[in-house]
């Protein structure tokens, strides 16, 4: 598996696009409000790419897996993290986790930072046994309950 920061001649966008919506397909009907990524289309994940790093992994040359990671004051904020489903489990978002990891250390960031949605219970017990911790609780604009849970780590030091 090779994992990529900032590909210089990434030109897979559609293939992103593809893995994105695979990844995500889950969450339809269980999340309130849906993903944003609905009203995402290719433009728009280029322009994310281009205010943020993009990470990807490649496992024999095939897109298996993709974060977003954006530079904030205290952390590197990781959004729209992917993994095909025929990845699952191989130890793709951890390698991408250290990528960012790297990311933050090269920034001076203290935290890696994510946000997943109130009601998939399963991420946040796959990102806690990634050493993750809820920090916060926010909500959408227009809702007066909780529909995300932020979760942060400590970037370790080498």
């Amino acid at each position: 598996m090779v994992i990529t920061t900032s590909p210089k001649r990434f030109n897979e966008w559609a293939a992103l696009i593809q893995l994105l919506h695979e990844a995500f397909r889950y969450m339809e009907g269980r999340i309130d409000p849906p993903t944003s990524l609905e009203t995402m289309g290719i433009e728009a994940i280029k322009k994310k790419a281009q205010d943020e790093i993009l990470i990807v992994a490649h496992d024999e040359g095939k897109l298996v897996g993709c974060a977003f990671a954006a530079l904030r004051d205290d952390c590197v904020y990781l959004s729209k993290v992917a993994v095909a489903l025929t990845g699952r489990r191989q130890g793709i978002t951890r390698s991408m986790f250290k990528a960012a990891e790297e990311i933050a250390e090269q920034h001076g960031k203290p935290y890696l930072e994510l946000q997943t949605r109130v009601e998939l219970v399963e991420n946040h017990l796959a990102f806690g046994a990634l050493g993750f911790m809820k920090v916060a609780e926010t909500a959408h604009p227009g809702y007066s309950r909780a529909t995300s849970i932020t979760m942060r780590r400590p970037v370790s030091s080498k």
